[in-house]
């Protein structure tokens, strides 16, 4: 699915502000597989909110089915490096039909 699309579907939803905003940031931000891996400060710091504001977005987007959070961890110690993110707009396609 093309991002024009996505963002379609994303302004068509009932998401509140800061949930769309995170949304589009991630749209514009993911590749063909439709992933990304942005950490939550950058979020916080290129969109001008709070972490804990990019955090409730986050659980809003997952709550509704938008947004899939995956951990990723470092092979040689299993620490967290960082969350993938995966839209998931063929599933919210598949709702609105």
């Amino acid at each position: 699915m093309k991002q024009y699309e996505m963002k379609k579907i994303a302004y068509q939803s009932e998401l509140k502000n800061r949930a769309l905003q995170v949304l589009l940031y991630l749209i514009d931000r993911s590749n063909k597989e439709q992933t990304c891996f942005p950490a939550i400060p950058t979020i916080a710091r290129e969109l001008h909110i709070s972490v804990s504001t990019v955090k409730r977005a986050m659980k809003e987007l997952v709550d509704a089915g938008y947004v899939e959070k995956k951990s990723r961890f470092r092979e040689r110690n299993g620490g967290q490096t960082s969350n993938l993110y995966v839209l998931r707009f063929l599933e919210q396609e598949k709702d609105r039909r």
